[in-house]
């Protein structure tokens, strides 16, 4: 079988990195996702990864505690830095060739990110981490997520979570929510599901840019997602 899609966006919070942890880096989450994304890699799909830093960091948490939430974003972007240095030392552990990108200078660790040199790693199979969000306070690393993604022209944002897909409440909450298999964009706003945020949703709806959520922690989802199973939800 030939895979549905050839280049994707795999979008992943800083939070699914803890694991059962209250914080920080689960080394057994970094195996699953290392192993996932082998299994894609193995097939010549394209991928390109943003990572969050909630598990360290987040910008909102810090303006709420009284730190100027341009310097509380910053922060945060900082702390998606560590994670993708995390996520690329599990992937290369497999054998995948990587590269981060930062949107903000940092030399010594991470690439600057330049487009026409990313979709040229993208190209030669190496998974791009990109990091430090937007570089710019104000957005998220769901709204980078959007915006890389149409940059280097993926076929799709695959968002990996730890339940099925788009419920109509929180399902480790409520054992009766109901899961969504397909919404439209103008769904998700309407609704008020929290896919994604407000700008990464209205970027995707703009560009066409359909969006899968999916259990990132189910053994060969990923596999399954992109050989074209109906696992998830998809928004589009």
């Amino acid at each position: 079988m030939t895979p549905k899609f050839k280049r994707i966006l795999l979008k992943l919070s800083g939070e699914s990195l803890m694991g059962s942890q209250s914080y920080g880096i689960d080394s057994k989450v970094l195996e699953t996702i290392s192993n996932e994304v082998l299994t894609i890699v193995e097939l010549g799909i394209e991928i390109g990864i943003v990572i969050g830093g909630g598990n360290i960091y987040r910008g909102l948490s810090a303006h709420e505690s009284g730190i100027d939430r341009v310097t509380g974003d910053q922060m945060g972007m900082l702390a998606t830095v560590i994670n993708a240095l995390a996520i690329q030392n599990a992937l290369e552990k497999k054998g995948i060739f990587t590269r981060v990108q930062s949107a903000i200078k940092m030399d010594e660790i991470a690439e600057p990110f330049i487009l026409r040199r990313a979709v040229r790693h993208i190209e030669k199979k190496r998974v791009v981490i990109f990091s430090s969000g937007t570089g710019s306070p104000y957005f998220t690393t769901d709204t980078a997520a959007a915006l890389r993604a149409i940059e280097i022209r993926a076929d799709i944002i695959i968002k990996g979570t730890r339940v099925n897909g788009v419920y109509d409440s929180d399902p480790e909450k409520n054992k009766k929510a109901k899961m969504y298999k397909k919404l439209s964009y103008i769904d998700v706003l309407e609704k008020d599901l929290r896919v994604m945020d407000l700008t990464a949703i209205t970027l995707c709806q703009e560009n066409h840019l359909p969006i899968k959520v999916f259990n990132m922690n189910v053994r060969g989802n990923l596999k399954k997602l992109v050989m074209g199973e109906n696992i998830g939800t998809l928004v589009c």
